[in-house]
């Protein structure tokens, strides 16, 4: 893979990583009750879930990469369109990301929940089939590209969980406020809508 498709993949993936859907929303969540570590070891059930998923999108999709250039811009713009949905969803949120209801569960049962939410939400499997085939080249090795797409999505995800642990830790209230909850969804919306316009521009 050539570098210059990375260091275009680990924003734009980052970016995905830190956006405040249900899984970080969780990580979040289990810090403020349980504490950083907890939340942290919780992460690891959403990253077998992904793991699943990256596999899967690996072994199906490769054979689409190489038979249909048609099919694979298909792909690519739906992927980029996907981002920039995102990105409108969220700059128009007001919505606070800390809520109150979370249950008292050991850290099995944490894990459980976060892989659970991460299997059921149709935004991580559209990452896998439409985000990260934009990035693999037909020319080359498409499964040790996914391969590589993918650990490097995994890393970016620990860091993420890791961040909003923190968050869930130390910004309690500055969640509590309705103006500084829009800054930090449009933050993220801008990320979002950047990688989306791209990808859409790009003549991969």
């Amino acid at each position: 893979m050539e570098i210059w498709t990375l260091l275009l993949f680990i924003p734009a993936c980052f970016a995905l990583n830190m956006a405040p859907g249900p899984n970080n929303l969780l990580a979040l969540n289990n810090a403020r009750r349980y504490g950083f570590r907890i939340a942290l070891l919780a992460g690891f059930g959403r990253l077998a879930a992904f793991c699943v998923m990256i596999a899967l999108a690996a072994s199906g999709l490769a054979v689409v990469l190489y038979t249909s250039e048609i099919l694979f811009l298909a792909i690519k713009i739906c992927g980029a369109l996907y981002l920039l949905w995102i990105a409108y969803n969220l700059w128009r949120s007001d919505v606070s990301p800390v809520s109150d209801d979370v249950r008292n569960l050991s850290i099995t049962g944490l894990m459980k929940q976060e892989f659970a939410v991460a299997a059921g939400n149709p935004k991580a499997i559209l990452i896998f089939t439409a985000f990260l085939p934009q990035f693999v080249d037909v020319a080359k090795n498409v499964t040790e590209q996914f391969s590589l797409l993918g650990a490097t999505f995994l890393v970016l995800e620990i860091v993420a969980i890791a961040m909003y642990a923190v968050i869930g830790l130390y910004l309690r209230q500055w969640f509590s406020k309705p103006k500084l909850v829009k800054r930090f969804n449009r933050a993220c919306a801008s990320f979002l809508a950047l990688s989306g316009g791209n990808l859409l521009l790009s003549r991969q």
